[in-house]
């Protein structure tokens, strides 16, 4: 699943060239893409037909279309998902699951494209705060001005875990998955199974520091594409792969020591880390 900076440039995207405009249709060609739309396919095409689309927003991982009087379009894009904007006479892509034109001459289009179809549209109300109900639990990503940095780290040690499961739990900091976490872990010298418990205030500050440079790097970059999958609004992918310290580079030297760096096994994905710059924690933590 793309994370923060990968979801941000697309939200930019549609931030530019679909806000405020107006859906004059909808179609559903898979019904997969709307699985997450309870009333089905179409009353998902008949609750988005003449809304207006508000200014996008962005939760970590998760973005969303406010619509006009209530409700928010939000966006699954799982592994595979892409939000385009497309000119109207465009051919079809391969795996296009739902097709919005608008009520304007502009020529474009928005299209949800999925190969695996592990995401997907849904239209849903919204809380007080204007955030998508499906999105109650998700907390602030490290890039929000609101985001409490000392909450976080009383949470962090509160927490009987290890730093990489803290990081990658959107109920305690959003935003960040595998790729980010390794990254930011290497750059504060942290091992991906440190206790939570044993991290002092001032570690924990370095360590949010550096996943919002991180990201900040990778959004400058127009995020980390390893494949065709992940692309902006325009297709386009990004290449801040080049620029990753840990993540994928297995047995290639440490750009701080040389060492080479290590890849294991780690709850069904991969972590990366340097065995001198990021040594393992004495003992293993023990979790409930």
């Amino acid at each position: 699943m793309p994370e923060l900076p990968e979801v941000e440039v697309v939200r930019r995207g549609l931030e530019r060239w679909v806000s405020g405009r107006t859906v004059d249709s909808v179609d559903v060609l898979h019904p997969r893409a709307v699985r997450r739309h309870l009333g089905g396919a179409a009353d998902f095409a008949d609750r988005l037909k003449g809304r207006t689309i508000g200014p996008a927003r962005r939760r970590g991982k998760y973005l969303w279309l406010p619509l006009d009087a209530a409700g928010s379009l939000l966006g699954h894009l799982g592994m595979s998902g892409q939000l385009l904007v497309q000119p109207g006479t465009a051919p079809d892509e391969a795996h296009l699951r739902i097709r919005v034109r608008f009520a304007d001459d502009l020529g474009t289009e928005l299209r949800f494209v999925d190969q695996r179809t592990f995401g997907g549209l849904s239209v849903h109300e919204s809380g007080p705060d204007g955030l998508p109900i499906p999105l109650a639990h998700i907390a602030l990503d490290p890039l929000d001005p609101a985001f409490d940095e000392a909450g976080f780290h009383a949470a962090l040690r509160r927490r009987r875990t290890t730093i990489k499961r803290a990081l990658l739990d959107q109920s305690l900091i959003s935003g960040v998955g595998n790729i980010y976490a390794d990254e930011a872990l290497w750059r504060t010298k942290l091992h991906y199974e440190r206790p939570t418990a044993t991290l002092s205030r001032p570690r924990t500050a370095e360590l949010v520091t550096h996943i919002r440079e991180v990201m900040g790097d990778a959004l400058a970059a127009g995020g980390t594409s390893f494949d065709s999958l992940y692309v902006n609004v325009n297709g386009e992918s990004g290449y801040f792969d080049r620029s990753l310290d840990a993540y994928g580079r297995a047995d290639e030297p440490c750009r701080r020591c040389g060492t080479p760096i290590r890849r294991r096994p780690w709850m069904n994905r991969s972590s990366y880390f340097c065995p001198r710059c990021q040594r393992p924690p004495h003992a293993p933590a023990v979790l409930p």
